[in-house]
């Protein structure tokens, strides 16, 4: 398993910005397909953003898709969720995660991935 941290989350007023960042400890990160999920309270995990191991490949809920953007920069070892527009119901924690090794294609179910970050909190206030 790899060893994730989350960071970026924060308060922000609906219709703000924040960015994301991951990065695995330890391990080499273009080896690895990469995804966002969250959970609100009271709500199961949710699937947001998935991207491939070369970043050409990319996938969003629908619920994002216009307003999230999912990258990553394997030079700096590190994927970046960028959320724009950013709504009350966005608020939730956000889940860094990895495919196994080898694993190159898009995740989208939470049995696609085999490590996970601690979460960051996103709250977007009304």
């Amino acid at each position: 398993q790899v060893q994730l941290v989350e960071s970026g989350g924060g308060l922000v007023q609906a219709g703000g910005s924040l960015r994301l960042s991951c990065a695995p400890s330890g391990h080499t990160f273009s080896d690895y397909a990469m995804g966002w999920f969250r959970q609100a309270p009271g709500k199961e995990r949710e699937f947001v953003a998935a991207i491939s191991w070369s970043g050409g490949n990319t996938y969003y809920v629908d619920s994002v898709k216009g307003r999230f953007t999912i990258s990553r920069d394997n030079a700096k070892n590190t994927v970046y969720l960028q959320m724009n527009s950013l709504k009350p119901e966005d608020t939730a924690v956000y889940y860094c995660a990895a495919r196994g090794s080898g694993e190159y294609g898009l995740g989208y179910a939470q049995a696609d991935f085999a490590s996970w970050g601690q979460g960051t909190q996103v709250t977007v206030s009304s």
